[in-house]
């Protein structure tokens, strides 16, 4: 069976979500306000229809409940997005995704119900400057205020070494969870491992040891 989403708000972040689940084979139905951005998602999610998702008898009539997973991805009206939050939880909907807007947006939805809330701008702002302080850090994602998992691309400092002369996880207090070599993905590599020349290192741990670990063993 497909799985059946439902996202609200048509903006850039739901727009692309859109497209990205039905390309994952998902089944989605697409709502917004605005009847010029249901006709543009009309020929590629699965069901476009405008709504306003601020009444109750609307989002019932949609049998929006029957969905495991809505996104609320409304732009600016953060009290259009708290409405609809507030009544997707009491509806029962199992699972529900919501974009805020700032820090105190996010307080508001996490104590309503939200199962997880999303900062799009700011976490991109975060990967981004992450990427640009250092030529070793390919990609970075914050799991949590504190905690973080980073592809790192390892250099000179690492080649010929294996995991337990490295004793990374004893020395920095980060853990590598696999290794990128050569397209093929090693999960949990051994602690014989060897590092080679173009290996990247995905690596979890909290910010302020990965950051020594990536200043202190690949400068």
């Amino acid at each position: 069976m497909k799985k059946e989403f439902a996202v609200i708000g048509l903006g850039r972040l739901g727009g692309s979500i859109v497209q990205e689940l039905v390309a994952l084979g998902a089944s989605v139905m697409a709502i917004d306000i605005s009847e010029e951005k249901v006709e543009e998602y009309a020929q590629i999610a699965t069901q476009a229809v405008t709504a306003d998702t601020t009444d109750e008898s609307v989002l019932r009539s949609l049998g929006i409940r029957n969905f495991e997973h809505v996104v609320v991805a409304i732009g600016e009206n953060i009290q259009a997005s708290i409405l609809t939050t507030l009544i997707l939880k009491e509806i029962g909907v199992p699972k529900i995704t919501v974009k805020a807007q700032n820090d105190h947006h996010e307080k508001v939805l996490l104590k309503i119900g939200a199962d997880q809330v999303v900062h799009p701008e700011r976490d991109m702002g975060r990967r981004m400057a992450n990427n640009m302080m250092s030529n070793n850090i390919l990609d970075y994602l914050e799991l949590s205020d504190e905690y973080s998992l980073v592809e790192v691309k390892a250099n000179e400092h690492l080649y010929g070494y294996t995991l337990i002369e490295l004793d990374i996880r004893a020395r920095y207090g980060v853990n590598i969870v696999a290794i990128k070599r050569d397209n093929q993905l090693l999960v949990s590599p051994q602690a014989i491992e060897r590092i080679k020349q173009g290996d990247v290192l995905i690596v979890i741990g909290s910010d302020v040891d990965i950051h020594e670990f990536e200043k202190k063993s690949l400068h």
